[in-house]
């Protein structure tokens, strides 16, 4: 395990609006900010979507199950905003539901907003050693934190 301490920066809330796509926004407002390490959650609905929904075989490197998802969901969504070089990467897990039927997965690629997503974004700052930053790591085949 590694790790290190910070304080809290800044605090938002975003709303992220029908049809707005729910990744791209969050990389947009990371930028427009300069939001270099933070965590957030989220709740709304949402649809168009592509996630991971773990990986096929338990395997290093994983190779992942994808699952498409067109119509409307429920989400109530975790992550965190972290940079791999010169962009802001997303990392959100999310559970889905509608009626019945439920998923949980990594969100990737596009989400479709429907109606509206609230998002409540922590920055985190003063970090100890090293800014926090996603890195590729080519043995685990995943992009994981690094400090």
């Amino acid at each position: 395990m590694e790790y290190q301490t910070g304080c809290i920066g800044r605090v938002f809330v975003a709303r992220i609006d029908h049809g707005e796509d729910l990744i791209a926004e969050l990389i947009g407002l990371a930028r427009l900010e300069g939001i270099r390490q933070a965590f957030f959650i989220l709740i709304g609905a949402v649809r168009d979507l592509r996630l991971v929904t773990g990986p096929k075989e338990d395997t290093v490197p994983p190779d992942p199950v994808w699952s498409s998802i067109t119509e409307v969901q429920e989400i109530l969504g975790v992550g965190n905003i972290l940079w791999n070089d010169d962009t802001p990467a997303i990392h959100l897990h999310a559970a889905l539901g509608r009626d019945e039927a439920a998923r949980v997965g990594c969100l990737r690629e596009r989400v479709s907003v429907y109606l509206t997503v609230e998002v409540f974004i922590i920055e985190m700052i003063d970090m100890t050693a090293a800014p926090v930053e996603r890195i590729p790591d080519a043995v685990l085949g995943i992009a994981r934190m690094s400090m």
